[in-house]
């Protein structure tokens, strides 16, 4: 049924979370790469917070528009053979894809500083754990719970070790090197598994993705 209220809050709410949630995540992959001497992301207009640079239209954009619960930037291209002298591949492309989720953690912990600022001075009745909150700048509170949500998310999302997700690059830097054949097979067929894990497969990341969240709901409460 169509529910304008519902179509309003995604525009002003989850579009621009995750928008935003996305654009710090692959400013974060070419920052690192360009910390590193590789300045191909840089050249490509890419290291920068312009949220246009780095927006899909599909996955940005269209896919939110039409309820569906998850989406992507296009990816930062990062060449590992730009790296200065004394950088490895493996562990520069490592710390390079780390620094994605880690931006979505900041993201997280930093949205969740100032959800509870706001709720100490905005909803003083505000109590941890209460389905309600008293007062305060509602909109302010719904785009910072999203960004909570979503950056905790895509932070676990892409530490799953599956080709091309970024933890599948710490695979890469401590693989043994006899594992080396299977691991390959492996990353030709990930897209599959990955399709499977986005549409059925939220289970495998429930654990991790509520423990994360439970400890920034602690630090709520310890400020708000």
């Amino acid at each position: 049924m169509f529910d304008p209220q519902k179509i309003l809050e995604r525009l002003l709410v989850f579009i621009p979370v995750l928008l935003l949630s996305l654009t710090v995540h692959e400013f974060a992959h070419a920052w690192a790469a360009r910390r590193f001497g590789d300045d191909t992301a840089e050249r490509m207009g890419r290291l920068t917070l312009n949220p246009l640079a780095h927006a899909d239209p599909i996955g940005t954009f269209l896919l939110p528009l039409l309820n569906v619960p998850f989406g992507w930037a296009k990816p930062v291209p990062v060449n590992p053979a730009r790296f200065r002298r004394g950088v490895s591949m493996a562990t520069g492309m490592m710390v390079t894809s780390l620094a994605g989720p880690l931006a979505n953690v900041v993201l997280a912990v930093l949205s969740t500083v100032i959800l509870g600022l706001i709720l100490r001075f905005f909803a003083p009745g505000f109590v941890h754990g209460s389905s309600e909150i008293g007062g305060g700048p509602k909109i302010a509170v719904s785009f910072l719970v999203s960004m909570m949500q979503m950056n905790v998310v895509l932070a676990v999302f892409n530490l799953l070790p599956i080709p091309p997700l970024d933890g599948s690059r710490v695979v890469d830097a401590f693989l043994p090197t006899r594992w080396r054949p299977q691991w390959e097979t492996f990353s030709r067929y990930s897209m599959f598994l990955l399709l499977a894990l986005v549409f059925v497969g939220w289970r495998i990341i429930a654990m991790p993705v509520n423990a994360a969240m439970n400890a920034l709901l602690h630090l709520l409460g310890a400020i708000s």
